[in-house]
């Protein structure tokens, strides 16, 4: 192999390795936050002028990918007094890798914005408690924790 080769080797192996995106878990390859960002379309769903609190009990936990593209996220269906609703929590690769998890009959408060979804009313989760648990998924102007750092 002539010099050429080596170096160009060398720089695709750095590019590799050091490149732009990881790759989401389960996810949909290399594009950095699966579609999660704190930019991308999905995000600017959440508003914060629906935001309300309900509190119910999981009846079961799913996988979804909210948008055609983005890699699969995490939500509850949860049954309160008055309705069943799906809560989308976040990105599977965030959701999975916390300590606090949920299971079917678990007593839950959320945090969240109202939205529709599908035709359906929807909740994008800022925040769930499980008795003296909470989990943290987006701060008070809805910006989604597993995001990082933001620079203004």
């Amino acid at each position: 192999m002539n010099r050429m080769g080596i170096v160009l080797g060398i720089i695709s192996t750095l590019g590799l390795i050091f490149g732009g995106g990881a790759y989401p878990q389960g996810g949909a390859g290399w594009k950095g936050s699966g579609g999660w960002g704190a930019k991308d379309r999905y995000q600017k769903v959440y508003d914060v002028r629906s935001v309300e609190t309900i509190s119910g009990e999981v009846l079961r936990i799913e996988r979804l990918t909210p948008m055609e593209g983005m890699s699969y996220g995490v939500h509850l269906i949860v049954k309160t007094e008055t309705e069943e609703i799906p809560v989308h929590l976040g990105p599977g690769w965030f959701v999975e890798n916390q300590e606090l998890t949920f299971a079917p009959q678990d007593k839950v408060e959320i945090k969240g914005s109202r939205i529709t979804y599908g035709g359906n009313p929807a909740i994008i989760a800022a925040e769930v408690k499980r008795g003296d648990d909470v989990l943290i998924l987006r701060d008070e102007e809805g910006y989604p924790v597993w995001s990082g750092w933001r620079g203004r």
